[in-house]
């Protein structure tokens, strides 16, 4: 569990990062815009002068060569409006310099920006509105913004995926290896319980002794088998749901408290049949049954229920647990959770695998509630 907090307050930490840094940008990029805007307003102000200056010059010999040249040179989008309310643009596409409508839009645009400038030669009024630039540096912010999320985005899905390919790299080593290193002592157990069955002076009450030590060799060696499965692709055979469920019931009844009860629904009248490799799928319900028994801590009721939708098999298992909060309910499936002082936390993460990666259906934590209990929900693909 501390390793998710550990990740959680890095997460955290480095979103509050990202958001300072695009906070100062934006000020920034805010603060030049301003700048850039009562430039463009001082622009407009000396264009409306030399306007003025152009049109009210009654000299024909007069030199207007720097007044030509600052009209010329401005480049903020102006509307000018005449005495009898023509208007004329400047500095928009040259289709809209006359088109009345367009013009209208820009200059009530305009209003809601700047004060109108009054002129008192050629035009009566001048309406300026913000430059492409301006309005680029506006959105820098943004387009910043977008840029930055997409990066880390695409850095976290690689990383992701990379990260659980390695884990699953791991996984299927250390799988291996365990059903590797869990062969040779089976082997050898079996062969020294054939030659105490040999014995002549062997007694009944040994035979049976023998007996039961036989059969959990016989567990060992198909937990060594689901251990050698994963990391392979396995083989899927065609089973009755109602059937699994009730050899896994009986198994694992016989292991829990007397004071847990078990209701699992009986063989149905309408076979519903799924596609599964049984030792893996059996591993997968007697993980979650295990996870109950320890969340009721010997009393209560664990159920089973099985439901068809559409091309789907639905089964739910629940308990009278404590529960497991809102916040946590992803997090089970993460290699490593676990609430319990024992245990490497693979259990769920394993099931999650097996599951969806095997089995192409998926395993979730249908609902949950603190001090009432938990349902699981496992869809698996139906198989006619």
């Amino acid at each position: 569990m501390e390793l998710y907090k550990s990740r959680s307050k890095w997460r955290i930490l480095l979103a509050i990062f990202g958001m300072i840094i695009v906070v100062i940008t934006s000020f920034y990029s805010y603060f030049l815009a301003n700048q850039l805007g009562e430039k463009e307003l001082k622009s407009v102000k000396l264009f409306a002068l030399a306007l003025d200056e152009a049109y009210a010059n009654e000299d024909l010999n007069a030199d207007l060569k720097l007044v030509d040249q600052i009209i010329r040179n401005n480049t903020v989008p102006v509307v000018l409006e005449d005495e009898e309310g023509n208007l004329e643009g400047s500095n928009y596409p040259e289709e809209k310099l006359l088109d009345q409508e367009f013009l209208k839009k820009q200059v009530e645009k305009s209003k809601r920006n700047f004060e109108p400038i009054q002129g008192t030669g050629y035009s009566r009024v001048i309406y300026l509105n913000y430059s492409r630039l301006y309005n680029l540096i506006r959105l820098y912010p943004l387009v910043q913004f977008l840029l930055v999320a997409i990066f880390i985005l695409l850095g976290y899905l690689v990383f992701s995926a990379s990260r659980r390919e390695e884990q699953n790299r791991v996984w299927a080593g250390m799988a291996k290896e365990t059903a590797h290193q869990l062969g040779t002592p089976i082997s050898a157990i079996l062969g020294w319980l054939e030659m105490l069955k040999v014995d002549e002076n062997i007694t009944e009450n040994q035979i049976e002794i023998i007996g039961e030590l036989t059969n959990d060799v016989d567990r060992l060696n198909l937990v060594a088998d689901r251990f050698s499965k994963i990391g392979s692709e396995p083989k899927l055979e065609r089973y009755e749901i109602y059937e699994i469920l009730q050899e896994t019931k009986e198994y694992m009844e016989k292991r829990a408290s007397r004071n847990v009860r078990f209701d699992f629904p009986p063989a149905s009248d309408h076979e519903t049949y799924v596609s599964i490799n049984k030792h893996l799928f059996v591993w997968v319900l007697e993980n979650l049954i295990r996870n109950s028994l320890d969340a009721m801590e010997g009393k209560g009721e664990i159920s089973a229920k099985v439901n068809t939708e559409a091309n789907q098999v639905v089964i739910l298992l629940s308990d009278t647990g404590k529960g497991i909060p809102d916040s946590k309910q992803k997090t089970v499936f993460m290699p490593g959770y676990s609430t319990k002082s024992r245990g490497w936390g693979l259990g769920l993460s394993l099931a999650k695998r097996i599951i969806e990666q095997y089995h192409k259906g998926k395993i979730f934590v249908k609902n949950s509630k603190l001090n009432e209990g938990t349902t699981f929900q496992i869809n698996l693909p139906k198989t006619s």
